[in-house]
């Protein structure tokens, strides 16, 4: 047998009300379950066994908070002046809205309100449509996207457009510091540049062909490229593999000390100084990270769960948004001591990447990471305009904002704090807040899920570097290695290969996909190391019939000054023998030449 709940002790205004009520109830001809209070514990006299027992309290205890919301509900509803008629109807009524989001909007959201955030910002309240007027005009973009005139003017090939990037200094540098460290096992050991361009070539093509399985497998029979052996022995290209350094490794411990990333830092600020001044972005330029898939023993090596590979080293990358052009690129290397203190990280790292597109008139588009007011109005001051996601942890957003709970599904809201402009948009999984010092006005550009124009446009500009990064995926030279520099250069190879594609593309106007871009090159590339092998053969060849024609001994075919002398040497010119009083000056040639 269940046990009876205790009935519920009422205050004495409670009781006073009640009586008031059942006195006008029953001059009106009206029953007190009218009130709403037939499903309550409530004691009180009755003529009818009926209604005792209907008043028993039997009621199970799961259903209590059901109940007192119920009657909670019914009195305001008599509150307002609303009489109910049943008690169907009473429960009906009494049922609180299920649906979250369809209830009514805060009162700190009515148009023309302020709101002052954590960190003291004061924040507008604003209307879809309205146009805001900005303390200073709208910035304009000045500059010119496209390649700059030093590489329009030296770009005439794809080996060019690949040299303005990985140009002639950096491959002579990777050919001493490769020289150095081969000889330290073998004193003779030596490889030209042109050889190391034919090792360039042998990792683009493979790349292009799409080969996935080891390296090994390019010089067999079955699985080879007959094309790869005529370039280079496979023992050949192990060997400068095996040697292949981009630094000085015997001044690296100073130099580390200060640089962790000295074993390749020359070589890859040579070649994003290549990049910012071989092209020019255009107005907008997309901010985010890159992770190139490697588990290398390296003290800045990055674990990234939501990432596929989840193991590799980061680059924080600037890209143009209309060619996906690579236009600067900063390696992350842990705490940096150059930081100033109390900056923050997100703020430092777009600050540099933007640094040489500054001034123009520019739009940068950022993640939810590194966008905050205050890098906003930083932007503001060099004519740069902002537009990015924002974490909702942030101090400087209003609590309005934050709790969006509340809000009804697809909605929008405005705020406004000097010229930043901030849209929330709700949709069925959560609420994005959107940071903005490029809009004037938010106006609803998608009708069928009532998205904002600052919606459309961020994932408009946002997708830049993913499309990068699945670009450069497509077609890598990566390959298994145990030395972070290593992997260091194959991204670097990518991000070339990649950027002299767009530079060809732009400078002569050819269609070419990048997969064949990347054959052709490797075709010149390795061109330079046949015609080195051809003009080495040709010079062996002279060399051959010049001591065989040194062993000879015959008359003097030009005897000018001579009576018929023996001579072992010819005429550089006419190959006529001569003797030493017919002959000029050196190089040996006769009087006659």
């Amino acid at each position: 047998m269940s046990q009876l709940r205790r009935p519920r002790r009422i205050s004495t205004q409670e009781a006073l009300s009640m009586l008031q009520s059942m006195s006008d109830c029953e001059s009106d001809g009206g029953d007190v379950g009218d009130l709403g209070f037939q499903n309550e514990n409530v004691v009180t006299d009755s003529s009818s066994d009926e209604d005792a027992t209907a008043l028993a309290p039997v009621n199970p205890p799961l259903q209590r908070c059901t109940r007192r919301r119920a009657v909670n509900y019914v009195i305001e509803q008599d509150s307002s002046n609303t009489e109910a008629t049943s008690d169907e109807e009473d429960t009906t009524h009494a049922s609180p809205p299920h649906n979250k989001r369809q209830k009514v909007a805060d009162v700190g959201t009515i148009p023309g309100s302020t709101e002052k955030a954590k960190d003291g910002t004061v924040w507008f309240h604003c209307q879809v449509g309205d146009v805001f007027a900005h303390e200073t005009p709208q910035t304009a973009f000045s500059g010119s996207g496209g390649p700059t005139e030093f590489a329009r003017r030296k770009i005439t090939s794809r080996l060019q457009s690949f040299l303005c990037l990985v140009d002639m200094t950096m491959l002579l540098t990777i050919r001493d510091c490769t020289v150095h460290e081969g000889r330290r096992t073998n004193p003779s050991w030596q490889v030209s540049v042109f050889e190391l361009m034919a090792f360039l070539a042998i990792l683009f093509r493979r790349a292009a062909k799409g080969y996935v399985g080891s390296m090994q497998l390019m010089w067999t029979n079955r699985f080879g490229n007959p094309d790869i052996k005529a370039i280079m022995p496979r023992n050949r290209f192990f060997e400068i593999k095996r040697y292949l350094r981009f630094d000085n490794k015997d001044t690296r411990k100073e130099r580390i000390q200060t640089d962790k990333f000295a074993a390749i830092s020359d070589i890859w600020q040579r070649f994003v100084q290549n990049c910012v001044s071989s092209y020019s972005p255009g107005q907008h330029v997309t901010v985010d990270e890159q992770v190139f898939p490697s588990k290398v023993r390296c003290p800045f090596l990055q674990y990234i769960a939501s990432k596929p590979n989840m193991f590799g080293i980061k680059f924080w990358i600037a890209a143009d948004l209309e060619t996906k052009f690579m236009c600067n690129a900063i390696p992350y290397l842990g705490k940096d001591p150059t930081r100033p203190t109390g900056e923050r990280l997100s703020e430092n790292v777009v600050l540099k990447l933007m640094e040489p597109f500054m001034d123009q008139g520019r739009t940068v588009t950022l993640n939810n990471f590194f966008t905050s007011l205050s890098l906003a109005n930083r932007l503001l001051k060099r004519k740069t305009t902002l537009l990015g996601a924002i974490n909702k942890n942030r101090q400087e957003l209003p609590a309005t904002a934050k709790e969006t709970s509340d809000h009804q599904l697809y909605s929008t809201q405005v705020f406004t704090s000097g010229r930043a402009l901030l849209t929330v948009y709700t949709t069925k999984k959560k609420s994005v807040c959107l940071l903005s010092t490029i809009h004037q006005k938010v106006e609803i550009v998608d009708t069928r899920k009532q998205k904002p124009n600052a919606v459309v446009d961020y994932n408009h500009f946002k997708c830049c570097s993913d499309i990068m990064e699945q670009k450069l995926r497509n077609y890598s030279v990566r390959a298994g290695t145990r030395r972070w520099p290593m992997a260091v250069f194959y991204n670097l190879l990518d991000l070339a290969a990649a950027n002299a594609h767009i530079l060809y593309t732009a400078c002569t106007g050819s269609k070419e996909s990048r997969q064949l871009f990347m054959l052709e090159l490797a075709e010149e590339l390795q061109n330079c190391l046949l015609q080195e092998k051809a003009e080495g053969e040709e010079r062996k060849q002279q060399c051959r019939e010049m001591r065989v024609s040194q062993k000879k001994k015959t008359q003097c075919q030009v005897r000018i000054l001579c009576n018929n002398n023996r001579s072992t040497k010819v005429c550089v010119h006419c190959r006529k023998y001569t003797c030493a009083k017919c002959r000029k000056d050196s190089p040996w040639e006769c009087g006659n030449c």
